[in-house]
């Protein structure tokens, strides 16, 4: 098996829960354990079952040499682009956890603006990870950085969201929405 690039747990995470098993399913609990490649880096693999079907998953993620720093708020990956997860899906993902905030999230009992701050948070990280899709004086992500059929999907369905201009527009209201939430 060929390890992948992920530039995080969170990344790898994702990545997994976004490679569904042949019966549909995406998420499955896993184990990790970490070991050493064939050219001496290390590597996580991580295995479980397939809560729908029972099929055994794994993948294999080469751990990245240099750890992503650590700054506040959560990231998922460092300043390139990622490798394994194109921007279609990274913009998908950002609007599925900002449509789990309901409106009016301010006014919840602590423990769900807790769980509404998550979901922005991770939104955020989302796009971010879209934004650098678009390349250095660009005004838009290109199509050529979407190459599964759930990003292409995304993209064709709306390419104006693409835009630069809107990213950062549509960043700067969940930016909005997650500081009204205290």
């Amino acid at each position: 098996m060929t390890p992948l690039a992920a530039r995080t747990t969170h990344e790898a995470h994702l990545y997994m829960d976004l490679q569904p098993c042949g019966c549909g399913q995406g998420g499955f609990p896993r184990a990790s354990t970490v070991l050493t490649l064939p050219d001496g880096d290390l590597a996580r693999r991580y295995t479980g079952a397939c809560q729908g079907c029972g099929t055994p998953r794994e993948f294999l993620f080469r751990l990245p040499a240099a750890p992503v720093g650590v700054e506040e708020g959560f990231r998922y990956g460092g300043p390139e682009p990622s490798r394994l997860i194109d921007a279609g899906e990274w913009l998908w993902v950002a609007e599925n956890h900002a449509r789990g905030v309901p409106a009016g999230a301010r006014t919840l009992p602590e423990a769900d603006r807790r769980r509404c701050r998550a979901r922005l948070s991770a939104a955020v990280a989302a796009l971010d990870e879209v934004v650098k899709f678009v390349p250095p004086g660009g005004a838009r992500v290109p199509f050529t950085a979407v190459w599964t059929a759930l990003g292409r999907t995304v993209y064709q369905r709306e390419p104006g969201r693409f835009r630069a201009s809107r990213l950062v527009a549509v960043r700067s209201a969940y930016v909005g929405a997650l500081r009204r939430l205290g």
